[in-house]
């Protein structure tokens, strides 16, 4: 049941949408928000943030005049300045948008602009093109990351407890709370659920860096606590006490401290909320949701069940890894030794 409400939650991040921090972002009474409410309201959408293109040609050179008479065939393209001469054979353009600045529109403007490779050199900057770029560099060097963050995990809880069960346990574990935890933001912060209560205006998306950064701190809190409670564990069964009574005495000897951990962490993070900008609201909230979550409803309820059933395959792992390691087991439960941990 409560795996199926953490997989519930993290359902409205498949809809997720992210947007760069803007002035947009800033309390109502900071003057930068003022002027940006002002530039958006008097002037039309791309010209206050144009595409900016750097051209390795002269200007009125019939070279460019033939790039600018190609971009204005573009879709989306609502004006293009007179070219300014940028140095020896070097120009800058304007190209304005018809759309908003970082709008799916304005992103294939930017693209199609990219794409066009003519004989001599065009950069695309500006702020729709490097929020392309940084959407670019998050998704490129994420499975990296990801990749490392997950081996360095199975590593740890390897060496630990010589099982490779536990350390894919703990990732999944982990994945599944940080997913209900995205869910959640978009859900209040994306979709504006709690702009009353909060005390924000929502701006329909999440901050672009935000997963990251969650990703960062609370896959790294939860492991904290993961190998805290899974050392006392290892413990009770090292000593031959069966693997649910073990189970059971770890969790009594961490249950408190970990819980009173989370609690003053969660208050203490969560003070974040009380922020007046977006962006750090979102980053309190959910690092604080995602301690409670991972103290309560994972290390309470999912981690305890889920080794209760596997028994004595918790501490798996293969042959070879066994002879490496010189732990782990083959998935039998071993014998008791008569002897008992008191708590």
């Amino acid at each position: 049941m409560s795996a199926a409400v953490l997989v519930a939650l993290g359902v409205p991040f498949a809809a997720v949408k992210f947007l760069p921090v803007t002035a947009s972002e800033l309390p109502s009474s900071a003057s930068a928000r003022q002027v940006d409410a002002s530039l958006q309201a008097g002037f039309p959408p791309g010209r206050t943030a144009p595409i900016e293109l750097v051209v390795g040609a002269p200007a009125g050179s019939p070279r460019l005049a033939e790039l600018t008479a190609e971009i204005r065939t573009l879709p989306g393209v609502a004006a293009l300045s007179s070219a300014q001469p940028a140095g020896p054979d070097m120009s800058l353009v304007d190209v304005a948008s018809a759309t908003p600045t970082y709008g799916t529109a304005s992103r294939d403007l930017v693209a199609a602009i990219r794409a066009l490779h003519p004989p001599f050199y065009l950069g695309v900057a500006g702020e729709t093109a490097g929020f392309v770029d940084l959407e670019h560099s998050l998704g490129s060097h994420l499975p990296f990351a990801l990749a490392l963050v997950f081996a360095a995990t199975l590593l740890v809880f390897f060496l630990m407890t010589g099982s490779v069960v536990l350390g894919v346990k703990a990732v999944l574990m982990n994945a599944l709370s940080l997913s209900a935890v995205y869910g959640v933001l978009v859900l209040i912060f994306q979709h504006g659920s709690l702009q009353g209560l909060l005390s924000y205006q929502g701006t329909g998306a999440l901050d672009a860096t935000q997963p990251i950064l969650l990703f960062a701190i609370s896959f790294g809190l939860a492991t904290d606590y993961g190998v805290f409670l899974l050392s006392r564990i290892k413990e009770a069964r090292d000593s031959g006490i069966p693997n649910g009574e073990a189970v059971a005495i770890g969790l009594e000897r961490t249950g408190r401290i970990v819980t009173a951990a989370a609690l003053l962490f969660a208050v203490a993070v969560g003070a974040f909320t009380t922020s007046k900008l977006v962006f750090i609201k979102e980053l309190g909230f959910g690092t604080a949701l995602a301690v409670l979550l991972d103290a309560s409803i994972i290390r309470g309820l999912l981690v305890p069940s889920l080794m209760e059933i596997l028994g004595a395959w918790n501490w798996w792992a293969p042959a070879p890894l066994r002879r490496f390691a010189g732990r782990g087991h083959d998935g039998r439960e071993p014998a008791s030794s008569g002897v008992r941990v008191t708590a």
